[in-house]
Order: structure tokens, then sequence, then C-alpha cells
């Protein structure tokens, strides 16, 4: 694939930088289950809180699935299940949608995609799944950072045209290491210091160190924007802009956080060469499959 003019350069530069967003937070053209003061409040903020989204019943199946899965993975080598750093705690297990049938299912469920379709304006398809598992004790940060500006270094996706979906499986409250989110830092991109090195994937799910945020760079944003800290029942969903900063703490608590994660990206964003690195990240991590998912208007 030929590459193309870079409008979010990240990790070339000898210096941070902060590059305005180019692109649209909610696109126009799709209707969907989102109200027009979610609508603006998500534009705004860059991220939607839905507390107890899906009821008990169907929250208990799927956190059940989450702890079949976490087991029947516990000896695995394969490479999409990722382990704490100097332990044999799974930390994250990749590609859900495409290895499991009920979250193949939920993937397809219009309350995630169809939102992330009227958000996006277009049809999507999933450019990656995953189920993070954060133990009580044990459970690692995953520090700050924008997902986009990994997606397009490593991934080749070019625009900001892209939202993620995390379903909580179980309670997500101050304790056990909940998502922060930057409120609109979304509409900033932060083109970040250090070369990519070679099949930097293989650290970066572990700990992430390159494509973050300097120490300054965060202070900043946080000054501008605060911090928020979206808690609730395990069920609620947090929607989230695709450039928006966002980290968790460690889990040192004894309540162990499981979410489900989506990201959907329209498919008038498919990924083209990588703007960083020459090869572009496994297909477990960058999805090449562009199947759509949302039902169709």
């Amino acid at each position: 694939m030929d590459r193309m003019v870079d409008i979010y350069p990240s990790r070339i530069y000898d210096r941070p930088r902060l590059i305005d967003r180019q692109d649209p937070v909610v696109y126009p053209g799709r209707s969907g289950p989102l109200t027009a003061d979610q609508l603006a409040f998500f534009e705004e903020n860059g991220y939607l809180f839905l507390p107890a989204f899906f009821d008990e019943e169907e929250t208990a199946r799927l956190v059940d699935e989450v702890n079949r899965l976490c087991r029947e993975k516990a000896g695995s080598t394969e490479p999409e299940v990722i382990r704490e750093a100097g332990g044999d705690d799974v930390r994250s297990i990749f590609a859900i949608h495409q290895s499991d049938p009920v979250f193949a299912s939920l993937c397809r469920d219009d309350r995630l995609a169809g939102v992330s379709a009227q958000i996006l304006g277009s049809d999507v398809y999933v450019h990656q799944s995953r189920i993070n598992y954060k133990p009580g004790f044990r459970g690692k940060e995953f520090y700050w950072h924008s997902d986009f500006e990994t997606w397009h270094v490593e991934d080749g996706l070019p625009r900001m045209r892209t939202v993620s979906c995390s379903l909580a499986l179980s309670e997500n409250n101050p304790f056990n290491g909940p998502l922060m989110v930057v409120p609109g830092s979304h509409k900033t991109y932060v083109s970040c210091v250090g070369a990519t090195p070679e099949q930097n994937y293989t650290q970066s799910l572990v700990r992430q160190e390159v494509g973050v945020p300097d120490d300054e760079t965060m202070t900043e944003l946080v000054r501008r924007h605060g911090l928020v800290q979206p808690t609730g029942p395990a069920g609620s969903v947090l929607i989230f802009d695709c450039n928006v900063i966002h980290g968790s703490g460690s889990n040192i608590s004894p309540y162990p956080r499981s979410n489900a994660f989506f990201v959907y990206n329209s498919v008038e964003n498919l990924p083209v060469a990588p703007f960083g690195p020459e090869t572009p990240r496994p297909g477990f991590l960058g999805s090449r499959d562009f199947t759509v998912v949302n039902r169709q208007p």
C-alpha cells in the first residue's frame, strides 16, 4: 500500500507537539439510539457513560463467558493472550469477536454497533476487540495514551473516525483501577517523542512506553480539561472517541475488574500502510476483516 500524506505525525520530532484535530467528532448522516443531547455531550467531551446499559441477566451471561475464557486461556501460549509483566495472570485476550461466539454476537448488538455507526456516520467494522482483566491486588496499570496515536502510527488508520465501547463485566469502582478520561482532550492530537521499535506491540501490550504523552503535556491537558472517572455497576458501557486521552491505575484493591472492548472503525476509514513502521501490527490487534457489523438502515 502506498503511504498517504500524514496529517497526524507522531514519533518523528525531538519534542512533543500539540496538533489541532482536523476531523469531526460526530459525523452526520446516521440515526441511531443516542439522543441529540447525548451526541452533543460526546462531541464536547469525547466520551459518554451509560450506567447499567445491559440488564443483569445479560450481564451475568457475559460475566460467565469472561470467567470461562480466563480459565481456558490460563496456560495458553497464543499471541492473542497477554500476561502481566513478571507473572502468569492474564492481562488481555484479543480478537474475541473472531474466536468466541458469545462476543461475536455481542459486537453486532445494535446498542454497541448501532451507536458507533451513528457517531461515525457510516457502516462500521470491528478494528480490534479484547477483554482486559485486572485481578485484585495484582492488576497493573494501562498508562495514559490516545488509542488513535497507536492505531495511526502502527496500524495505518488514516483519520479519527473510530470509537471504542467498553462494557464493564464487573463493578468499576474508585478502588479497582477504573478508566480515567481527560474530557475534551480528543480535540488535540499529541504528537509523541520516540521512534517505534520493531514489533513494539510485544512490549506495549504489557506496558506502553512509546506513543505516550510526556509528563508536561499530560499536566497541561489535565490543567485545561480536568479528569473524570466513570464508574458504575457491571453492565455499564463507556463509549469514547479514538483520540481522547485515557488510562487506568493499578488495582491493589481486593476487587477484580474486567471489561470487554470493541473498537469500531468506519468503513470509510480503512487502514493504509502504517505511518511509522513498515509492517502493520498483526491482525489480532488491527483487523483486516472489514465485514460490516451494524444493522443496515
